[in-house]
């Protein structure tokens, strides 16, 4: 079911089950996944994993004391029984669960949050994720800043629905002060960076066909299958590790975006995707610069 996207219903005709045995196992499934596969292919960040994802960041992506990359996508889903418009986004028209997550630089998923309602402001899905309240009150165990000739603190890299903060990079607005070359070079290579976390939500909606539909189950459901596909994602990807890029069967070379000759060649699965019920959540936070951030920004840009 989840990597052809086929029904509850056909998957009981086909095995000829009833229905809600089906339904039964399939959920049970995605619970046990999680659970088997999450500590061994999504670990906790640890000093020792920022130091591997940091490196890698910097080797294929040059943008250093990096640490991963977040972006947030509206799930749909079919309206849940009697929870009125809890669920619903005004601005994206539809019911849906949103999930935030991160990866590295081999686009591999570090850390998901998936069970907000779709109709919470932008702001507050960053404010209530427990990621974000953890990178707001320094709980994370990041690296000590790591000196590139300057002291910098690590990062984490967005696009400009993020906020921007000490532990959040994210790039100029075209609006801001002293747009200039030095900024849009600067967006540029951060562009390249955060690029992955849109290939890696590619690659997991290309090859798991549920996620080409609304998902027509609980919302508890439906974060369960979320979470299943993440660990699922992330084992095929390991599993590929000692494969050469254009043997590979999950994502092979052509599937993800790349470069030639300074010019962006975008990857199959932008091509493979239509309107489907992964959407952007907009903008996540406030936009309000504060000068520490700035600063750190600034001197990263030079």
């Amino acid at each position: 079911m989840l990597a052809r996207g086929t029904s509850i219903r056909t998957c009981s005709w086909s095995h000829r089950i009833g229905y809600s045995t089906a339904h039964k196992v399939f959920r049970e499934t995605c619970s046990a996944l999680w659970k088997a596969l999450q500590p061994i292919y999504l670990k906790t960040y640890t000093r020792e994993t920022m130091v591997q994802i940091s490196e890698n960041f910097f080797n294929r992506w040059q943008f250093p004391n990096c640490v991963g990359a977040i972006d947030g996508k509206h799930i749909s889903i079919q309206c849940p029984p009697k929870t009125g418009s809890l669920f619903y986004s005004s601005y994206k028209k539809r019911f849906s669960i949103i999930l935030i997550a991160a990866c590295d630089a081999s686009y591999r998923f570090t850390w998901v949050d998936v069970s907000d309602y779709g109709s919470q402001s932008d702001g507050g899905v960053w404010a209530n994720s427990a990621f974000g309240q953890a990178i707001e009150a320094d709980e994370i165990n990041f690296l000590f800043p790591k000196e590139i000739p300057v002291i910098l603190p690590f990062t984490f890299v967005a696009d400009k629905a993020f906020p921007l903060g000490i532990h959040m990079m994210r790039p100029y607005a075209r609006s801001y002060r002293t747009f200039g070359n030095a900024e849009r070079i600067f967006n540029y290579r951060l562009s390249r960076a955060r690029r992955v976390i849109e290939n890696a939500f590619g690659i997991m909606s290309s090859r798991w066909r549920i996620l080409r539909r609304d998902l027509c189950c609980k919302p508890e459901t439906a974060e369960d299958i979320v979470k299943a596909i993440v660990c699922l994602h992330n084992f095929l990807m390991v599993s590929e590790d000692d494969v050469a890029p254009l043997e590979r069967m999950y994502c092979p070379a052509p599937m993800l975006d790349r470069e030639e000759n300074g010019n962006v060649i975008e990857g199959d699965w932008r091509r493979e995707l239509y309107k489907g019920p992964i959407t952007d959540v907009g903008r996540l936070g406030s936009n309000n610069l504060t000068v520490r951030a700035d600063a750190q920004r600034n001197i990263l840009k030079d």
